[in-house]
């Protein structure tokens, strides 16, 4: 292994739940159902996991679901846009927590 994230662990995910089968099969069949057209498309949502993937910072999930957006039809600025839109919530999310330092601090009076 040549880093912390091994790229064969993608290509066997389905094994995770191979000491806990009946979790395992619950897991999957949600993830699928989830993953599947509903009120949004399968495409739409593959954005979306895309942006989350970046969010949470899973470097399984953006290889996989940057693939799945390409095979879906979006291209690499799309999907460039999908980044920094990720980004720019995640450090909105960071920032307003400032203001929980901001009230700690003016109530000790700093």
């Amino acid at each position: 292994m040549t880093s912390y994230y091994n790229p064969d662990h993608l290509a066997n995910f389905h094994s995770i739940s191979e000491h806990a089968p009946d979790l395992g099969k619950k897991f999957f069949e949600w993830y699928g159902a989830a993953m599947e057209d509903g009120a949004l498309s399968a495409r739409e949502k593959s954005l979306i996991a895309l942006g989350v993937s970046h969010a949470v910072q899973c470097p399984y999930c953006i290889e996989a679901y940057t693939k799945d957006a390409l095979k879906k039809g979006y291209d690499v600025e799309q999907l460039t846009e999908v980044v920094h839109v990720a980004s720019a919530i995640k450090g909105g999310a960071a920032l307003i927590h400032g203001m929980q330092m901001r009230e700690t601090a003016d109530g000790l009076g700093m």
